[in-house]
């Protein structure tokens, strides 16, 4: 089922499945404990974390924040009023 993008006020809905946090968490966590799982050295698995970690906290955290705060969302809410 489609959200209705005129309607939402939240980033994620405007976001397909494979975009949304709890993906981006699932995909970070199996990358970094992957490394891990794999090399068993801690030196790969922080230079595996760190490029991860940074994505991760850019789209769950600084992107959701910036969208808002642009006020794209509410521009197209205030537009379904007129």
């Amino acid at each position: 089922m489609q959200p209705d993008i005129n309607k939402s006020s939240s980033v994620w809905d405007y976001k397909p499945w494979w975009c949304r946090p709890w993906s981006i968490l699932l995909t970070g966590v199996t990358l970094i404990s992957g490394s891990w799982i794999v090399f068993k050295a801690i030196w790969v698995t922080v230079l595996v974390a760190i490029p991860i970690l940074t994505w991760m906290g850019f789209f769950l955290l600084v992107y959701p924040r910036s969208m808002a705060e642009s006020g794209v969302l509410q521009v197209q809410e205030e537009s379904d009023r007129i």
